[in-house]
């Protein structure tokens, strides 16, 4: 499916949408995320797809940040109102979305791309992909969970170190700070992305929200939360018919046949 602002294409159990502004290398613009935030939604609702994909379309960027011009003139209320409604906020969207969601950086990510990217839960770059929080160089500061989600990634000094500075960092630097998840040459960045996705799709559908819900946990919750809770959820996933396929597969020695039920 196209419009103007993404494209969203389906291979198997594998959704991929791509942010299709490569004129403005990706930038996000109010329109661009509600898009985003309707794409997620409309995936989280279509039972055949079990894991999404989320990049940038051409070779230069991922997404290359927020779109500025849209800053100019616009009173303080008025955008805080669009970075929280739930319509426009892609960033708490993708954070927020039941199923595996992978950032494939394929360029600039950075601002608000950066952002969207820590707000999925795996991410691979390209080695040519280029990371940072810039906001501070417009005399701004992330507004889209980057103070936030950065120092739960990188580390408390290493987080005020780009949030300060707003370098740009490579993609072997961002993959050393665990920033990124792997580093991959450019030209084969979408085969590996999707053969993980591919391989991450034939889980238990159930099993693979329970433990996204308990490990988004783990950095929220205090530990004996997080442990009653995994708990819980243990408990719930052992109920399940998936529980029961998975057994039974494994005892007949064959592939389990998960059905997300």
């Amino acid at each position: 499916m196209a419009d103007d602002t993404i494209l969203i294409s389906t291979e198997g159990r594998v959704a991929t949408i791509t942010i299709n502004r490569p004129d403005k290398l990706n930038a996000l613009n109010e329109p661009t995320r509600a898009a985003i935030v309707a794409a997620l939604n409309r995936l989280e609702d279509d039972p055949e797809v079990r894991v999404v994909v989320l990049t940038g379309s051409g070779e230069k960027a991922f997404i290359a940040g927020a779109d500025i011009g849209e800053f100019e003139g616009r009173a303080p209320v008025a955008q805080y109102r669009v970075m929280n409604s739930p319509a426009t906020n892609a960033f708490e969207a993708a954070d927020r979305f039941p199923k595996p969601i992978i950032a494939a950086i394929n360029g600039f990510c950075l601002g608000g791309g950066c952002e969207l990217a820590m707000a999925c839960d795996i991410r691979i770059a390209s080695d040519k992909a280029k990371l940072g929080q810039p906001e501070i160089n417009l005399g701004l500061l992330p507004g889209g969970g980057g103070t936030q989600r950065l120092p739960r990634l990188v580390g408390l000094g290493t987080a005020f170190k780009l949030l300060y500075t707003g370098d740009m960092i490579g993609a072997d630097e961002a993959l050393r700070l665990g920033l990124v998840d792997e580093v991959i040459p450019a030209a084969d960045l979408m085969t590996r992305v999707k053969a993980l996705a591919g391989a991450i799709a034939t889980k238990s559908p159930v099993a693979l929200r329970y433990i996204k819900d308990a490990v988004r946990a783990s950095v929220r919750a205090p530990m004996d939360e997080g442990l009653q809770l995994e708990r819980t959820l243990f408990g719930l996933v052992f109920a399940s018919e998936d529980k029961a396929e998975g057994v039974e597969a494994f005892l007949q020695k064959r592939k389990p046949d998960f059905k997300g039920a």
